[in-house]
């Protein structure tokens, strides 16, 4: 074992211990399912905090990084384009909860669109979150061993099980506590990485950054659009996202949904900077991982712990969030006891695929594409659609999704050429497919 993993273990073991210790402890179901405590829900800064964290998890940074290697400050402009999803979410979920009256996402699709349609929002809600637990562990497997290797099980095994020892103490209340203690960790821990970029002996200026990167759709605007447009259905099949829109006022959830689109795109694009670093020495390969190297041991250090920090607030946010949907969302056992068992079995069946070949998943993980059926079920939701529209327009998601992963979309309907040229006009096509297919049932109707 090398010097540098000896000191991952180090905090990976104390960070864990701590958070553990902090923990509250729930013992009822609003503090477990709800995040309340002492009768109160969690403020304003508290949700934002949880919400940014949540979402910037081990993939997430990495792929900025990685973004702002390839295209410069546009890649990472780009990729922060999906942090429009807490916005679109935070207005829809107030005027859901202020006008409708609904207590969550599966409270109104129960109401508008029936049972069954609540059963095939949860497979896909219940896959997402599956897929969340292997995909960000493999991650920081890859940080203490190669792939395959015994120290990559090994830490895959004991991060998990260290992130579900403090979840299981509080579940949402635990999850959103270390919520905000993990974000104000990542903020300190970008804040040295940009001060070592900026104040090295091959230190790039603001300007160098703010040119480093093509305005062209070959250079990260096919990015862009296509995040922009999966923001208005993407975040409503993150349950770790919605989940928060249910247990603080209406007002004080807009406000933190408002500030955390902001605050949580200006991270992702901060984050990129160490990419535009890389791109400006010439550097290839993971982005953080090389500029982490080119510093030394203790930037290393510091980036690797921002990974483990970034994946312990998605994986605890996963486990509180599966509970929630089997106890509460789907009524199978509302109870503390009930909440805890579900978080140790999602943990455990979202393990297995890390010692099988998960490349043969990644073909049916639910992506951003596969669920833009959502879009006009939430942003017309106040509208007398059938039942029908909402399978209707499920399906053709669906649809589209396969076609973007097995690369069956015919290519004279897409406009543009680069890298995620196929992402946005696949998105594109599909989006305007699925108001149409929604829309179809009622105008038969009239």
């Amino acid at each position: 074992m090398t010097e540098v993993q000896i000191w991952q273990w180090g905090l990976v073991i104390a960070s864990s211990l701590m958070l553990f210790f902090l923990s509250p402890w729930a013992k009822d179901t609003n503090q477990f399912f709800k995040a309340v405590q002492k009768k109160k829900a969690p403020n304003a800064f508290m949700l934002m905090g949880s919400l940014i964290i949540s979402w910037i998890f081990a993939k997430s940074i990495t792929n900025a990084a990685n973004l702002g290697l390839d295209f410069g400050i546009v890649g990472g402009v780009a990729y922060a384009g999906y942090y429009l999803s807490f916005a679109v979410a935070g207005i829809v979920i107030y005027k859901m909860r202020l006008h409708g009256k609904y207590t969550s996402i599966h409270h109104f699709l129960s109401s508008k669109f029936g049972k069954t349609a609540v059963t095939v929002f949860s497979i896909l809600i219940a896959f997402r979150l599956f897929n969340e637990v292997w995909s960000n562990t493999m991650v920081i497997g890859s940080y203490f061993g190669d792939m395959g290797s015994t120290a990559y099980y090994w830490s895959i095994l004991i991060f998990t099980g260290l992130t579900l020892s403090y979840v299981l103490k509080g579940g949402m209340s635990s999850s959103i506590f270390t919520d905000v203690v993990q974000m104000g960790l990542f903020s300190v821990l970008l804040a040295v990485i940009l001060f070592t970029i900026f104040g090295n002996d091959n230190a790039i200026d603001t300007t160098e950054v703010l040119n480093s990167g093509v305005w062209s759709f070959e250079t990260g605007l096919n990015l862009l659009f296509a995040a922009l447009l999966q923001s208005f259905s993407y975040p409503f099949h993150d349950p770790v996202l919605t989940d928060r829109g249910f247990i603080s006022s209406p007002k004080v959830t807009l406000k933190s949904f408002l500030w955390a689109s902001i605050l949580g795109a200006i991270c992702i694009i901060l984050f990129s900077i160490i990419g535009v670093y890389a791109q400006s020495q010439g550097m290839q390969g993971q982005a953080a991982v090389q500029v982490g190297k080119a510093f030394g041991t203790v930037i290393l250090l510091v980036i690797n712990f921002i990974m483990i920090t970034s994946a312990a607030s998605t994986l605890d946010s996963t486990f509180s969030s599966f509970s929630k949907l089997l106890a509460l969302d789907l009524n199978l056992g509302h109870t503390v006891k009930f909440g805890r068992w579900s978080m140790v079995a999602v943990a455990v069946v979202g393990t297995i695929p890390v010692f099988l070949d998960a490349e043969i998943l990644s073909a049916t993980t639910i992506s951003g594409t596969m669920v833009i059926g959502l879009t006009p079920v939430f942003l017309f939701w106040k509208d007398n659609a059938s039942k029908m529209s909402f399978h209707l327009s499920v399906f053709i998601g669906l649809l589209f999704g396969f076609l973007l992963i097995f690369n069956w979309f015919p290519s004279n309907l897409i406009f543009t050429t680069g890298k995620y040229a196929s992402l946005l006009w696949i998105n594109f096509w599909g989006i305007l497919c699925c108001l149409i297919v929604y829309m179809i049932p009622t105008w038969i109707k009239k």
